[in-house]
C-alpha cells in the first residue's frame, strides 16, 4: 500500500490540494479513552445519514470510518436514519442507504434506527426544557429573526417574545403540537445567549411546525425537531461514545454539548455524555459531491439517473464495477485530518485497480475489430488453446479458445506502412497470437475506398503456445484475438471521468474580468462512448456484477441493471493504468 509520500496529485489539480497524508487523530482519541476507562472500554459509533438522497464516495469514506473504528476496537456501530425533515424523505432513500451500507461490507446487527423512533421523547425533552427555563416559544417571522440574530461581527438582540412564561410557552409549544397554527408562525427556541460569539448559541431553533405527513410516522406530528436538537439526543439515547461528523458540524459542537449538558443536569441522560469528533469531509479532483449538483446533473439529463456509472453515488459505483475492498483501502490510504485538502481522483482509481488486478479473472474482448484470415489453416475447423483465468492465481485454472481461421484482432494491431519501433503486424513481419500461435502477415484485402478489410496471415503450426516448438520463434509483438465463429457482438460503454477539469465550474488563469463559469462547462464530452465489441465465448454468460480484466483494455463489470442471461452488458470501471496523467 502505497505510503503518503507516494500518493500523486494530477498537475491540473487545484493550487491548494494536497495528498492527505493518513492520520490517526480520532484512533488516538479512542485509544485515549480506551485507556483512561472512560467508556468502560465501550466504543460505539454511529452513521446517521439524512433519508433524502443517494449516497456518493464521502459518504463511502464515513461510513468506512464509522464502521471500521467499531470493527478494530471491538464494538459496535448503528445505522441510524436523521428523518427529521419530512418534506424531503422518501422510503426509497432509506432502501438505497440501507444496500449501499451492506454493499460496502458493513453490517449494524440490531443496531437500526431513525430519528423519528424519538419523536415522542425528543418533544419531552422540549417540555423539560421550557419548565427548567432553558427554551421559549418565539413568534418573529424569518425575517425578524435574521435581523435579530447580529452578525459574525455584532451581538444579536433578544426577541421580545423571549420573556414568556413558562406556562405561556408550554401552551403555545402544545398548541403547535396539535395543529392549531400555521407553518411558521411560531418556532421553539433554545435560551442561550443572544451576545454570544459563536452566532449557533444564539437561541438556536429547537423545533418548528410542519404540517407534512412523515415517511413512518404519517400524519401525527405537526412539529419536527430539528436536525442539531435531534442528532445530540439520539447520540445520547443510543449511549454513543464517539460521534464522528465533518467539519461543518464544528461550530455547532458547542450546542450539541450545550443540550447534552442540560439534559444530563435534569436527569434524562448519565454522564459521561458522547463526544462529538470533527474530521475533513472528502474533496475530489474532477467530482461534484454536492448535493444541488448532483440533482441538476440527473434533473437536467447529463447523465442516465442516479445510478448513472459516471456519477459519484454509491450506487453508480457499484454499477460501474467499483469494489467494496476498493473504496475501504481508499478510505484507509488517505485517513482522517482535521485541514481541508484535495484527494486526486486517481489515488481512488488506483485502489480500484489494485483491487481488481488481484480478484479479476482475465478475458479477452476485441473493441475494434479488423478481421484477420490464417490462409493456410482449413476451413471450418477449428481448435482449442488455453488461456489461463488469472496469471497470479494457477488454482484457478484455464479455460478453452477456439481458435479457427478467420479471427478478430484489434485494429490498431495492423499497419501497412508500419512506424518506427512497431512490432505487431505489417507486411512480412511475425508476431504472437497470444495463447495460441506464430503467425506472419503476408498482405490485407481492401474496399473499393483504399479501407482496410482484412488482415492476411499464414501461421507456424509447430509454434503453438505451450508446446516445444514454440520457443523456437523469437517475435516481439503479442496480439490478442477472438475466433469470429465462435466469439459473440457485445455492447460495452467506455466510461470516463465526467468532467475534464480537475476543479469542475472553477475559474481559469487567463478568464475574462467578470466571467461567470458553470460546473457544467467542463463536463466531459467523451465520458461515455457505446461500442460493439467481439469477446470470446467464455464471457458469454457472465453473471450480473462478475468483474473481468480484460486483457490490454481494463476491468470490465456486467451491466446489473442491462445485463440479461447470454447478453451481458459491459461497463469498463478503470482502465490498466492512469490514462489522464500528464
Amino acid at each position: 500500500m502505497a505510503t503518503s509520500s507516494e500518493q500523486h496529485m494530477n498537475p491540473n489539480t487545484p493550487k491548494d490540494a494536497a495528498p492527505a497524508a493518513a492520520s490517526n487523530f480520532i484512533r488516538n482519541i479512542v485509544e485515549e479513552d480506551m485507556r483512561s476507562g472512560k467508556w468502560n472500554g465501550r466504543v460505539e459509533t454511529r452513521f446517521p445519514p439524512e433519508p433524502n438522497g443517494y449516497l456518493h464516495y464521502g459518504h463511502a469514506k464515513s461510513i468506512c470510518l464509522n464502521f471500521g473504528l467499531a470493527e478494530q476496537y471491538g464494538g459496535v456501530c448503528h445505522l441510524r436514519f436523521d428523518d427529521t425533515n419530512p418534506e424531503k424523505e422518501e422510503q426509497e432513500y432509506v432502501d438505497s442507504i440501507v444496500e449501499a451500507v451492506q454493499w460496502l461490507g458493513y453490517d449494524w446487527g440490531q443496531h437500526l434506527y431513525f430519528a423519528s423512533d424519538y419523536f415522542e421523547r425528543m418533544y419531552e425533552y422540549a417540555e423539560y426544557l421550557i419548565r427548567a427555563g432553558k427554551a421559549y416559544v418565539d413568534s418573529l417571522s424569518a425575517e425578524e429573526m435574521r435581523a435579530y440574530r447580529g452578525t459574525l461581527t455584532e451581538a444579536g438582540k433578544d426577541s421580545p417574545f423571549r420573556t414568556r412564561s413558562v406556562d405561556e410557552n408550554l401552551d403555545l409549544f402544545r398548541r403547535m403540537r396539535d395543529g392549531e397554527f400555521p407553518d411558521g408562525t411560531h418556532i421553539l427556541r433554545a435560551r442561550i445567549d443572544m451576545a454570544s460569539p459563536n452566532i449557533n448559541l444564539r437561541d438556536p431553533a429547537i423545533y418548528r411546525i410542519r404540517k407534512v405527513a412523515h415517511h413512518r410516522a404519517g400524519d401525527k406530528w405537526c412539529v419536527y425537531p430539528m436536525y442539531t436538537f435531534a442528532h445530540p439526543i439520539e447520540d445520547a439515547i443510543e449511549n454513543i461514545t464517539h460521534s464522528i461528523c465533518t467539519l461543518e458540524f464544528e461550530d455547532q459542537r458547542p450546542f450539541y454539548d450545550w443540550l447534552l449538558d442540560a439534559l444530563a443536569e435534569g436527569g434524562h441522560f448519565a454522564r459521561p455524555l458522547p463526544q462529538q469528533i470533527e474530521f475533513a469531509r472528502l474533496n475530489l479532483t474532477y467530482v461534484v459531491l454536492s448535493k444541488r449538483k448532483l440533482i441538476q446533473l440527473v434533473d437536467e439529463g447529463h447523465v442516465a439517473g442516479w445510478d448513472d456509472p459516471r456519477l459519484p453515488t454509491l450506487i453508480g459505483a457499484r454499477r460501474r464495477g467499483y469494489t467494496p475492498e476498493g473504496f475501504r483501502r481508499f478510505a484507509e490510504r488517505i485517513g482522517v485530518s482535521k485541514a481541508d485538502s484535495w484527494i486526486d481522483i486517481s489515488v481512488l482509481e488506483e485502489c480500484m485497480r489494485e483491487h481488481l488486478n488481484e480478484a479479476a479473472e482475465r478475458r479477452v474482448a476485441v473493441l475494434d475489430p479488423l478481421k484477420l484470415i490464417i490462409t493456410n489453416y482449413p476451413e471450418g475447423e477449428s481448435e482449442l488453446c488455453q488461456a489461463p483465468n488469472h496469471p497470479l492465481k494457477p488454482e484457478l485454472g484455464k479455460r478453452d479458445m477456439p481458435f479457427t481461421r478467420e479471427l478478430w484482432i484489434e485494429r490498431e494491431d495492423f499497419m501497412e506502412a508500419p512506424v518506427k519501433g512497431y512490432h505487431r503486424l505489417y507486411p512480412g513481419n511475425m508476431a504472437r497470437l497470444r495463447y495460441g500461435f506464430v503467425i506472419q502477415c503476408t498482405g490485407c484485402e481492401k474496399d473499393a475506398d483504399g479501407n482496410i478489410t482484412a488482415v492476411l496471415a499464414e501461421y507456424m503450426p509447430d509454434s503453438r503456445s505451450g508446446t516445444p516448438g514454440a520457443d523456437n520463434y523469437k517475435v516481439k509483438g503479442n496480439l490478442h484475438w477472438v475466433s469470429a465463429a465462435h466469439g459473440y457482438q457485445a455492447e460495452v460503454r467506455l466510461y470516463d471521468r465526467l468532467f475534464a477539469h480537475p476543479n469542475p465550474g472553477a475559474r481559469r488563469e487567463g478568464d475574462a474580468e467578470g466571467l461567470e463559469r458553470s460546473f457544467l462547462d467542463d463536463i466531459n464530452p467523451d465520458s461515455m462512448r457505446v461500442i460493439q465489441a467481439w469477446l470470446e465465448p467464455a464471457l458469454k454468460h457472465a453473471r450480473a456484477e462478475e468483474r473481468f480484466q480484460f486483457e490490454r483494455h481494463g476491468y470490465f463489470v456486467a451491466d446489473r441493471r442491462d445485463s440479461r442471461d447470454g447478453a451481458p452488458v459491459f461497463n469498463r470501471t478503470v482502465t490498466l493504468k492512469d490514462t489522464w496523467k500528464k
